[in-house]
């Protein structure tokens, strides 16, 4: 071999050598992610693909594909998760109108969810909820105010929210020009969705029109597609025209992807695919159901797992593997925009530190936009704000210090919770308070404990064993003994018990029970987790989720005889933990000695209202004016409306706090109180937002974000999802609050308003000038609201919200606010045509502090 061949082979090995030792295109960071996923599911098997296509995706560690996680929550915070910052419900921050502060709250919700996902890879540990998908906004019109998840909405009218719906995906999403995503964040449920929760499995809508579709429940969608670039759109369960939504090609193939441009991915709701073949019988079983929502655009099944039976759909004919490549290519596309599959000095949010969770900075946030949701309904010869020189103030009512009724629902355990009473309290002595609970939410009874006369191993009370696992196995960490109700929680940090954990724990719960009289005993389980109640070795009640739901069981009991009872109970997933228990003989409610114990308050603030223990997602909840957590009747149950007409005819002044995810009928309440405060579910900080509020630390500026009816009568079927008759758009009647209602300390004057022009082409932008004048004698906000009507248009809403502004004066001041209403403020739906767009014709410019047309001013504009 001479020289040059050798030299000639040398050549060819170094090559090779350093060929090989290039990244592959996938593996370079450099490339565009949509470029690395195309190469990535090339090299993938079709079982491979359909692993990565399931809410808990497959790692695949011959290509450095990591398990992954598409279910995480960030509602209000990021979900399931403790400690974290909890703010205000949704629809509680549309009260405030302040898009900017929102946008914000889910800056700091994403800085969160980064940094608790940062500590879970140091950990290694992956399980839902833990990471950077978050199936968050959640746009849907609330329609009706029976639906248990309103409170997840921001409210009614389509333009606030897609307004607040843009501003949750950016604060989610990060810098739309930085190189990765923060968090993927989802638009949901995609559409036409919002109750009722009992029938969503199966329920086919076939009778909305196209107007309605288009004006009323997609616009919020299409500014989330179109402006906001949400990564995620989830489809819902229901069908619409005859075809589920998670296989409506008209929805997720003509208006999502082809008329709005997503390019992105379309997750399920959970269950919502096999729900194709059990519920609606559209499918005939996993395999066509599979086909069917992959080719018509679904991407990522949650739960229930049809998409197991893709390979059989393929081998079937039913679907192509090429199709499949699609979806996981669009998948796989995010995961590259999450830098997830990048090293971690590429990536910036990586290097978010665990400190910023609940930091003093996030706290502040959520006690301002806490008070920025404070909505005052009504306040009689201003009785508020109270002066902290009252000589006794009696704060009463099931929700005064109730912490987790704050939370609402799809919440994060905060790690110190500010109660309505903690907040009071923080603003008086203790020698000018009294306090009593009154009454229950909905009981209408007391129960008189049984476990004082109750007894195990000779021992009065409740035997109680823990162990530091799930599953009572082993020796238990300790053997303890409760002597009356019981109520635990590891909610800041405390134990059930010495030496047991606050995670991964379980416990038993023994006594028997001698009753001294003959009737019904009432059992009552409450808890987070998992719990099981058994007696004499039977089980009569099982209870427990992520959230709290009232469970009870009735035991036909006898004087004298000898009852085993037992109850379990597990810690479960990265819930925090709760566990409510008692039983005994339940007695009327008499308010006699509650009106001897207030007698001598100058004021009695009574926080009531709902919970979201009542009201929220396919709830089990049974009870009177509930169903499967929606409402069948709007009232104030009727032991609080009860209580409140007895403080009423005993003569005490009572300020109500309404704390609700939905709108309340307070016909009698408006009578029987002073003042009616709106406080909705606040968050960690919302009992001192109460407070600052009622002793006029914080001047009031929340406004309705939905319409307060006086009853059910004013309402149609909740069935109907027709928009006739129903939102303040469609509403002939006088309702109880107006939308976009809301009472200040101060008083505002809303001067004449000039338009930049009268008269202007289809695609012009016009400026509505406002002067706003503050009255009164406080600092304060007003908000200010543009409506718009076409005249002549008798099918449309009456008026429409088309812009908003938080106009903030100095007492005595005057500022002139300035509302650029760009074209699409005058798009309505062209039967013609069926587009929405911008048509000749006069309209109407209405403007002020509500929706009522006695809060309203006009001024008239022509489009040629």
């Amino acid at each position: 071999m001479n020289l040059k061949q050798c030299l000639l082979i040398s050549t060819l090995f170094f090559n090779t050598i350093y060929a090989s030792a290039q990244k592959l295109p996938y593996q370079n960071p450099k490339l565009p992610s949509e470029v690395r996923a195309k190469d990535l599911v090339k090299r993938l098997t079709l079982k491979e693909k359909v692993g990565l296509m399931k809410d808990i995706s497959d790692a695949i560690p011959r290509f450095g594909i990591k398990k992954f996680n598409w279910w995480s929550e960030a509602l209000h915070g990021y979900a399931n998760q403790g400690p974290v910052t909890v703010f205000p419900e949704p629809i509680g921050m549309a009260a405030s109108f302040d898009d900017q502060l929102l946008f914000h709250v889910f800056d700091a919700v994403s800085d969160e969810a980064r940094a608790k996902n940062n500590d879970y890879k140091k950990k290694g540990e992956s399980q839902r909820f833990h990471d950077l998908s978050v199936w968050t906004p959640n746009v849907n019109i609330f329609r009706d105010p029976r639906w248990g998840r309103g409170q997840e909405t921001y409210g009614e009218d389509p333009y606030l929210t897609s307004r607040m719906g843009v501003s949750v995906v950016k604060g989610l999403q990060g810098p739309a020009d930085g190189r990765y995503r923060k968090l993927l964040a989802c638009a949901k449920h995609y559409a036409v969705h919002s109750g009722p929760e009992w029938s969503r499995h199966e329920i086919n809508i076939n009778n909305v029109s196209a107007r309605d579709l288009w004006e009323t429940y997609l616009p919020a969608f299409k500014s989330l597609v179109t402006e906001a670039d949400v990564r995620e759109v989830m489809c819902a369960y229901q069908r619409l025209d005859d075809e589920p939504c998670c296989g409506n090609s008209r929805l997720l193939g003509q208006i999502l992807r082809q008329d709005w441009g997503f390019k992105y991915l379309v997750v399920s709701d959970c269950g919502a695919i096999t729900d194709f073949y059990r519920t609606h019988k559209s499918s005939s079983d996993a395999a066509h159901a599979s086909a069917k929502a992959v080719l018509s655009g679904t991407d990522v099944e949650c739960v229930g797992y049809a998409f197991d039976k893709i390979p059989d759909a393929v081998a079937r004919g039913l679907i192509r593997e090429k199709d499949i490549d699609v979806s996981v290519v669009r998948l796989m596309t995010q995961r590259f925009e999450l830098g997830e599959m990048d090293k971690d000095e590429l990536v910036p949010w990586t290097k978010i530190p665990l400190s910023v969770v609940n930091s003093p900075a996030h706290q502040k946030l959520a006690l301002d936009m806490a008070r920025e949701t404070m909505t005052l309904l009504q306040n009689k010869n201003n009785i508020l704000p109270l002066s902290k020189k009252v000589q006794k103030v009696a704060i009463i009512g099931p929700n005064a210090d109730d912490s987790p009724m704050l939370w609402g629902n799809y919440n994060g355990t905060p790690a110190s919770t500010i109660n309505i009473l903690d907040g009071i309290r923080s603003k008086l002595s203790p020698g000018q308070i009294i306090y009593d609970k009154a009454c229950d939410i909905t009981d209408d009874k007391v129960t008189e404990t049984g476990i004082t006369e109750s007894g195990a191993d000779g021992q009065p009370g409740i035997k109680a064993t823990y162990w530091n696992n799930r599953n009572m196995e082993g020796n238990p960490v300790i053997t303890t003994r409760v002597t009356g109700p019981m109520s635990l929680t590891t909610f800041g940090a405390h134990q059930f018990a010495q030496g047991v954990n606050t995670e991964d724990f379980s416990a038993k719960y023994e006594t028997v029970y001698k009753p001294s009289i003959t009737g019904d005993i009432v059992f009552k389980l409450e808890c987070t987790g998992w719990g099981e109640l058994l007696i004499d070795g039977k089980t009569v009640l099982r209870n427990g989720s992520w959230r709290l739901i009232p469970g009870r069981y009735v035991l036909q009991a006898e004087a004298g005889k000898s009852y085993k009872v037992e109850l379990r109970y597990k810690q479960l997933n990265n819930w925090a933990a709760n566990l409510f228990f008692n039983f005994g003989k339940e007695v009327s409610i008499t308010y006699d000695a509650l009106i001897n114990k207030v007698n001598d308050a100058d004021v009695v603030i009574f926080a009531g209202g709902i919970s979201p223990r009542l009201e929220g997602e396919e709830m089990p909840i049974q009870l009177p004016g509930f169903k499967g957590g929606d409402r069948t009747d709007i009232e104030l149950p009727a032991v609080q409306r009860n209580c409140l007409a007895a403080l009423k005819n005993a003569g005490k002044k009572v300020v109500f706090i309404n704390c609700s995810g939905s709108a309340v009928g307070l016909v009698p309440e408006t009578g029987n109180c002073e003042a009616i405060l709106q406080a909705w579910y606040g968050g960690e900080s919302g009992g001192q937002a109460v407070a600052d509020v009622l002793f006029g630390d914080y001047d009031p500026a929340g406004h309705l974000p939905v319409t307060f009816y006086k009853s059910i009568n004013q309402l149609p079927d909740f069935s109907d999802y027709q928009m006739k008759g129903r939102t303040y758009r469609f509403l002939d009647q006088e309702p109880l609050f107006p939308f976009g209602f809301g009472l200040s300390y101060t008083t505002f004057s809303i001067g004449d308003a000039k338009l930049s022009k009268n008269t202007i082409s289809a695609n012009e932008t016009v400026q509505l000038s406002v002067p706003v004048n503050n009255t009164g004698r406080r600092d304060g906000t007003e908000i200010l609201q543009v409506y718009v009507h076409k005249i002549g248009d008798t099918d449309g809403p009456v008026k429409t919200l088309r812009a908003f502004k938080r106009v903030a004066l100095p007492a005595g001041k005057t500022a002139l606010a300035a509302i650029n209403l760009p074209p699409k403020s005058f798009e309505f739906f062209d039967a013609e045509n069926g587009v929405v767009k911008v048509s000749p014709g006069d309209y109407e410019v209405l403007y002020g502090s509500s929706s009522d047309k006695v809060d309203l001013k006009a001024v008239k504009l022509s489009i040629k």
